[in-house]
């Protein structure tokens, strides 16, 4: 389909999605009808055609419709949009002074609390439109009406409220890949409430349009009150519309398909900027970017800024030449609709992140603070909140000390210890660590891990001073830092360097590498590999459990990895490390030779295709991996002909799936070579095996189809570089450092 064709039709998608929507929030704002129409249609041409987030769609929000209630409430419509205006103005200055990064510097914590708080109020007004009543001034005074509301409600509005939310939620279930779902939910269940309204002949209050929507143009009316209440409520529009639609920008630019350029958040504020002042000049609503119909554009196709610029065109032909179908909308239908959005606003599920970072109590904070103070109160509330919860984080630390086992060499000398320090270590702490380590006797063997994010010169002088003086006393400090070299680095005077973790507490270290053994330690007897294991396991509880909980905690329940990387199972090779990936990113598997048995093979093995087909069926992974190794013994068994191993049945049978790869190599021309053969054969057996993954018919249909990428890495273990395959070539380069655009292992 061409990017034309694709820009058409997502365009119309949104336009459905975009007429209830700003109708309803119109209806909420307290503004005429048509001022939603009209933030439609600015925000889609002025800022489509002039944004720097080319699928991002703008138009009337549903975050912005507390703030614009009490504007009207306060100063009327013709001076909210006057106040519109100037905010745009604002927003103007803002983009040009390139402040735009400036503006996500708010905690999404307190975003995600005022747009819930937002969806609270809405939901809480609009259920008095849905039961035939009328909101009330404000979020308390509708919880305190609302039951009075449910003894007497006007049961025709009532019905048509239930049927516009039950068509909603039944459309949300239908599957995303149906024809159906083409069809964005709004426009059947408003459409079908109004078919039923009308039908059956229903006395309820319906949208009132002017002669002429978008006519009938008054210029907006100078501010009447206090200058700095009216400044104060130009500021509040321009950053409240700022902030939304940086962040929605933001969101879009992760959705972002291949070939659509990166957002220029600046450009982007200039756009805004002049479409709120378009918007207020002629009498429409404050104008934001607005997450639900740029993500119904991008998933409808949308491919450039002509998509958002067209729907704000069929918006406008709408209402120059369908005035008198919009005025047989139900307002019950439109409040019902703002209930389902309000109530999406007002999703507990993102406090879930939230709680892993700590982060709950702002959010909650913010909600209350919006339903219970206002929007400018209830985000003052959510940032104070923010602000001394990062206060609180600068001076939390925790010291604990417990005794260890005495080591055979300590002899008569008091048992060790082990102190943890973990938090932000300034000199607000050193009285607590300083009390902890002088309660350690004289003499005594010390093991002191710094699990800290930050430490100042007063904290490091506590703690090299101890260490001098304990150690004078012939005592002995061991120091590991977990997460970065603070104490080292101030120890050498070498503070230029980049922060990294020193090698004692690199947790992917081999297990003989870990810490200094003493001359007793190395004496000893061997100790068992399986005592090696559980000691290894105990460092992981000591030290790295609980960094990771939060982690595992949410993956708990369900794996949602990205790849599946087949490699061969050789101890040297780690995926996660050569990968930089963490617990849940891979889908692993591992065997003797990285092999992938051919479909169809004389010597059948379903574990790998078994491994394929779960991952790609049911996980819904998009790249297959295959990584190969230099020194690869199945290789070098395969270079030798497999006499080696021949009493090793069932390994010889296995490595009868690596004779394509060898017959490959031998095909090849040795005078071409310019590395060893072995090189040359561990090589060669990465593209004869993702070969050998194309033989699955069902496969080779997904991955000539685009749906599934193919990948081929080569480590080199002496150097510890990665190599990426250039399948049209048949050669292998280091992977770049920088890859511009590039999101995936190619």
């Amino acid at each position: 389909m061409s990017i034309l064709r694709r820009d058409l039709l997502a365009s119309f998608v949104v336009f459905l999605v975009a007429v209830p929507l700003s109708l309803g929030i119109a209806v909420a704002s307290g503004a005429p009808v048509a001022a939603g129409l009209i933030a439609a249609v600015a925000g889609g041409i002025v800022a489509g055609s002039l944004g720097g987030s080319p699928l991002q769609v703008s138009g009337p929000a549903a975050g912005l419709t507390v703030l614009v209630a009490e504007l009207v409430q306060t100063y009327g419509w013709r001076t909210t949009c006057t106040i519109t205006m100037l905010g745009g103005l604002v927003q103007l200055l803002l983009g040009a002074g390139r402040v735009a990064r400036a503006a996500l510097a708010v905690s999404p914590a307190v975003v995600h609390g005022m747009l819930a708080g937002v969806g609270v109020v809405i939901v809480l007004a609009q259920v008095h439109v849905v039961l035939g009543g009328s909101p009330q001034q404000s979020a308390i005074a509708n919880l305190r009406e609302l039951p009075g509301q449910l003894a007497r409600p006007d049961l025709p509005s009532a019905l048509l409220g239930g049927l516009t939310v039950l068509v909603l939620l039944c459309w949300a279930k239908l599957p995303r890949g149906g024809r159906l779902r083409l069809v964005p939910g709004p426009l059947p269940a408003v459409a079908l409430a109004t078919a039923a309204a009308w039908g059956l002949a229903l006395a309820v209050p319906r949208v009132d349009l002017p002669d002429s929507p978008l006519g009938g143009w008054s210029a907006p009316a100078l501010p009447q009150g206090s200058p700095i209440g009216i400044a104060g409520a130009v500021v509040s529009i321009a950053l409240v519309a700022a902030v939304e639609s940086l962040l929605c920008s933001v969101a879009v630019d992760r959705m972002r398909p291949a070939g659509t350029p990166p957002a220029d958040l600046d450009r982007e504020l200039r756009a805004q900027g002049a479409a709120n002042t378009a918007s207020g000049l002629l009498g429409g609503l404050p104008v934001a970017g607005v997450i639900v119909r740029s993500t119904a554009n991008v998933d409808a196709g949308g491919r450039t800024r002509l998509s958002p610029v067209l729907h704000g065109v069929w918006v406008l032909g709408l209402a120059l030449a369908c005035a008198p179908l919009i005025e047989q909308v139900p307002l019950s239908a439109l409040a019902a609709l703002l209930i389902v959005l309000g109530a999406r606003l007002a999703d507990l599920a993102r406090v879930r992140d939230l709680r892993h970072h700590r982060e709950a109590p702002a959010y909650f904070g913010t909600l209350a603070g919006v339903v219970l103070l206002g929007l400018g109160e209830g985000v003052l509330v959510g940032v104070a909140i923010m602000a001394v919860m990062a206060l609180r984080r600068l001076t939390r630390l925790s010291v604990r000390t417990e005794e260890l086992a005495p080591l055979p060499d300590d002899g008569p000398v008091p048992p060790r210890r082990h102190v943890v320090v973990e938090g932000t270590f300034t000199f607000l702490g050193v009285p607590r660590v300083t009390r902890a380590l002088q309660a350690i006797p004289a003499g005594s063997s010390v093991d002191l891990d710094l699990n800290v994010d930050f430490m100042d010169h007063a904290a490091f002088d506590a703690i090299h001073q101890w260490r001098l003086a304990h150690e004078r006393q012939g005592g002995r400090v061991d120091i590991d830092e977990v997460h970065e070299a603070w104490y080292e680095r101030a120890v050498t005077g070498d503070m230029t360097q980049p922060r990294k973790a020193t090698p004692s507490a690199r947790w992917w270290a081999p297990w003989g590498n870990r810490r200094r053994r003493s001359e007793a330690e190395l004496d000893a007897p061997e100790t068992s590999p399986a005592a090696v294991l559980l000691n290894g396991v105990r460092e992981y509880h000591d030290s790295t459990a609980r960094l990771v909980r939060p982690i595992m905690a949410e993956l708990a329940m369900e794996q949602k990895p990205q790849h599946l990387f087949i490699t061969c199972v050789d101890s040297r090779v780690v995926p996660n490390i050569i990968t930089a990936s963490g617990p849940g990113d891979l889908f692993i598997n591992r065997n003797v030779g990285a092999l992938v048995p051919r479909h169809g093979s004389r010597t059948p093995d379903d574990s790998v295709s078994a491994t394929v087909e779960y991952a790609v069926n049911v996980l819904d992974i998009r790249t297959i991996t295959i990584c190969g190794h230099s020194n690869c013994g199945a290789m070098a068994a395969l270079l030798a002909g497999g006499t080696e191993v021949e009493h090793l049945t069932g390994l010889s049978r296995w490595l009868r799936h690596g004779n394509h790869s060898l017959a490959r190599f031998l095909s090849t021309d040795p005078d071409t070579w310019d590395e060893p053969p072995l090189t040359r054969l561990c090589k060669i057996n990465v593209m004869q095996q993702l070969d050998n993954l194309l033989t699955y018919p069902w496969l080779r249909e997904r991955v000539e189809a685009g749906e599934i990428e193919l990948v081929g890495l080569y480590l080199d273990l002496s150097s510890a570089d990665v190599e990426v395959l250039d399948r049209s070539t048949g050669t292998f380069a280091r992977v770049p450092d920088e890859a511009p655009g590039s999101r995936t292992l190619t």
